[in-house]
């Protein structure tokens, strides 16, 4: 899979020196003309493509799918084809390691235009978060309002914005 950016977060100041460990995710990329299924979270008052980390033995596509229908509800996942690989060093706040290496594997795929259930985890529910079909141009308005203005973003909201930039700019 193409490396589409790499990042390291500004308080990580030298690789090499610290423990690190690798986690691998998907990220779903599902348009309808310039809508695309995001998942909205009050929390961080953000907009997010669905996706989360891999499961022991599980290959990316499976992964993908399964955190696509677990956090939106998505039906009929078809036609699903690599977009990318964001590749990200953030810092950890455990105690087992200063460093995560975030694989953030990126595919496209079609679902049919109605949700069913979702399945989120007692902290996603918590956080507020809830699948929505958006306008991708609003999306990217409003995380980079967030970026710009809000205390209380997360450090995920740069690497969904740019990816939903490099989408747009790739489909629309």
């Amino acid at each position: 899979m193409k490396l589409l950016k790499s990042t390291i977060h500004p308080e990580i100041e030298n690789l090499e020196t610290v423990s690190k460990f690798t986690r691998k995710a998907t990220r779903a990329i599902t348009l309808k003309g310039e809508n695309i299924l995001l998942l909205y979270t009050d929390r961080y008052h953000d907009y997010s493509l669905p996706g989360g980390g891999l499961d022991e033995g599980e290959d990316l596509i499976s992964g993908m799918i399964r955190e696509l229908k677990e956090e939106t509800g998505a039906k009929n996942i078809s036609n699903v084809e690599a977009f990318g690989l964001y590749e990200e060093f953030r810092p950890w706040y455990k105690e087992d390691f200063d460093v995560v290496h975030m694989l953030s594997y990126c595919f496209t795929c079609t679902v049919d235009d109605e949700l069913g259930s979702t399945k989120l985890e007692h902290y996603e529910v918590s956080n507020g978060m809830k699948p929505v079909w958006i306008n991708i141009h609003e999306a990217i308005s409003h995380n980079e309002k967030t970026i710009a203005e809000s205390d209380k973003k997360g450090m995920s909201i740069e690497r969904e914005t740019y990816l939903l930039r490099l989408i747009r700019s790739t489909f629309l």
